[in-house]
């Protein structure tokens, strides 16, 4: 039922100036997503809703929005939702936000998946590595379909968030499993050595290194920090990643841009074939290993 007072057009004017007050970088886009929200329209009918008047309860959800962003709450846990590749998943406090680097890093293992699925009929056995919200892994699973996915987290909350996402997967998600543990502890012994991809984006931010308040107010602590020097996680992995990975196997990593060439040189100890990746704004940020058969 509506008001009839204040349109979706008003509303988005008033959301866009008290973000512009508050200090926040892009207030428009924050305005209109969450307007989006709020009326429930989906972005290509965005236009045409404007107009209309806004529901008594559509006033009280925008408000409330506004209220936990104006407060340097994340727009993606204002919202409860996120894009990331062709999915749309929900997100809460209980996990790391999907972010625009981690899109090119799970472009980097579907290729990786992809080079092994052709020409064979066998299925592609995947391990994400820490999934947070599963995006990583779920990706995999929709846009590979020979692949089996193994999704790994420590965090039982962060599973849960992960677990709400593969519900609403489709038939894609009968080829995801979700395991909780810590790295390579939560996989089943039978994988041991069969694995054709690792992909992981783990904690790499050190201890001491300053972050922005909206991401360390909000954000849980335990995905984003590896300890004193940031390194520890993915050097875990590169270290271990050998006993679980078939003899042509690939190791796809996210980093920090200094991180690169220290764990790209780890990686090439081992007997890797390494490459570096940058992301959308050309930093350096993922490291591909590949096992030479």
């Amino acid at each position: 039922m509506s008001d009839g007072t204040v349109s979706w057009a008003e509303l988005l004017s008033e959301a866009e100036a008290r973000f512009g007050r508050a200090g926040l970088e892009s207030p428009g886009i924050n305005a209109r997503r969450i307007v989006e929200e709020a009326s429930g329209t989906r972005p290509s009918k965005f236009h045409q809703v404007l107009d209309e008047p806004a529901t008594v309860r559509g006033v009280a959800h925008f408000d409330a929005m506004v209220t936990r962003r104006e407060n340097g709450e994340p727009l993606q846990y204002v919202v409860g939702n996120w894009s990331f590749r062709e999915l749309d998943v929900m997100v809460d406090h209980r996990a790391l936000i999907p972010r625009p680097e981690t899109e090119v890093v799970a472009g980097l293992a579907i290729d990786e998946v992809t080079a092994r699925s052709g020409g064979t009929q066998r299925e592609v056995l995947v391990a994400d590595l820490g999934t947070g919200t599963g995006v990583i892994a779920l990706s995999i699973a929709i846009e590979c379909p020979r692949s089996r996915v193994l999704a790994t987290d420590v965090s039982p909350d962060a599973l849960a968030v992960a677990r709400a996402n593969l519900t609403g997967l489709g038939r894609a998600s009968t080829r995801v499993t979700l395991h909780e543990g810590d790295w390579f502890d939560a996989l089943p012994h039978a994988v041991r050595g069969s694995l054709d991809v690792i992909v992981s984006n783990p904690p790499y931010i050190g201890d001491t290194e300053v972050l922005p308040s909206v991401v360390t107010d909000h954000e849980p602590v335990t995905a984003l920090r590896s300890g004193p020097i940031g390194t520890e996680f993915l050097g875990r992995i590169v270290d271990d990643a050998g006993e679980w990975l078939r003899p042509d196997g690939a190791l796809v990593l996210e980093m920090a841009p200094m991180q690169t060439e220290e764990i790209a040189a780890r990686a090439q100890l081992h007997g890797y074939r390494t490459s570096v990746h940058p992301d959308l704004s050309g930093r350096p940020r993922a490291v591909v290993a590949r096992r030479t058969a």
